[in-house]
């Protein structure tokens, strides 16, 4: 694997995202761990989420309730995100680790000093997280970077996002540059709340490649959605989710992403072309499951072959029993044994 992504780095193969988010509670080197896990789990990339709480957020603005269900605590929003600041030096720790392990690295930014901050990283794409998508002046200075864009649209209505998309492609962004992601936002969301069928929809209504932001507990839904067609794949995941903070409770441990990684790549394999034939490796079963005419009986030279003395038996190396017409009401050319596959 290379740390170098592709122009759009999902055009070849589905782009699985391990979000690491804030699921290292501001320490550095459970930061360095989350990008070693999700090496070692086989993702594409590793992203992490950058931002000042002070520019991000007021210092009277509430948790969310999964927030206070998640943490067992109750106190500010400013309060809990800047326990989860993670330093400028430290992300760029983070960079270089990810770079020593063949992962890519990305991150999403939440203000605009932050955008500044990853602009001077020279990341390859940015991710528009859910909460951000009707902010215009940020929508603006992303697609300013006109690099590839993945879209997240938890709590999104579709003229939410058709705003958005405009906004992009007016800034910037072609739409081949655009990944636009089905989400739900709550922490686990339950499957009742995936309205699955949505992701492809929103694919086929604004012409760009489409995928799945996971917060469902488990891997299930995630491996569904690339069934369904999604190019791009996000979870969060952790090294233990009985650590505190507001993601873990939701996240994959590493074991279980490995295991999501490699069932997104084998549902992959196994989608194909669309095109039905017979595989390669089934050839060499037809003669054996498929059946020929055969002779009941014996049949003599000059005998009329007819219901009474041919029967249909595998293996298939004759005659094909759609072809049971043209051969029966024939005079048999020679004698046949009983059982013997009928051939002139």
């Amino acid at each position: 694997m290379s740390a170098a992504a592709p122009a759009v780095p999902w055009q070849d193969r589905v782009f699985v995202i391990a979000e690491a988010g804030v699921n290292h509670n501001g320490d550095v080197a459970l930061a360095l761990q989350l990008v070693d896990a999700a090496a070692d789990a086989g993702a594409d990339a590793v992203k992490f989420q950058t931002f000042d709480a002070a520019a991000l957020v007021a210092k009277s603005a509430v948790m969310a309730d999964y927030q206070k269900a998640n943490t067992g605590v109750e106190e500010s929003q400013y309060a809990m995100l800047k326990r989860l600041e993670l330093s400028r030096d430290a992300q760029d720790a983070v960079r270089v680790r990810a770079a020593e392990r063949g992962i890519l690295f990305f991150s999403t930014a939440f203000d605009p000093g932050s955008v500044d901050y990853l602009m001077s990283l020279d990341i390859p794409l940015w991710k528009i997280p859910s909460g951000e998508i009707t902010n215009y002046p940020y929508l603006c200075q992303i697609a300013a970077q006109a690099r590839p864009t993945i879209v997240s649209t938890g709590m999104a209505t579709v003229a939410e996002i058709d705003d958005a998309v405009r906004v992009l492609l007016e800034n910037g962004l072609k739409r081949e540059q655009i990944a636009i992601l089905h989400c739900n936002t709550d922490y686990p969301t339950q499957a009742a709340d995936v309205n699955l069928r949505a992701m492809p929809n929103l694919g086929a209504l604004f012409g760009t490649a489409f995928g799945y932001s996971d917060h469902t507990l488990g891997e299930t839904i995630a491996v569904a959605a690339v069934a369904l067609g999604a190019r791009v794949i996000e979870k969060h995941f952790t090294l233990d989710r009985s650590l505190p903070g507001p993601d873990h409770k939701a996240s994959l441990e590493p074991d279980e992403l490995a295991s999501m990684v490699s069932a997104i790549r084998a549902v992959e394999v196994a989608l194909g072309d669309g095109i039905k034939r017979p595989s390669v490796s089934e050839a060499r079963n037809r003669p054996v499951a498929r059946k020929s005419i055969v002779a009941a009986r014996a049949i003599r030279a000059g005998d009329v072959f007819s219901a009474d003395n041919l029967a249909i038996k595998r293996p298939g190396t004759g005659i094909s029993p759609m072809r049971w017409t043209e051969v029966v009401g024939r005079v048999a050319p020679r004698d046949f044994a009983e059982d013997e596959v009928i051939s002139w």
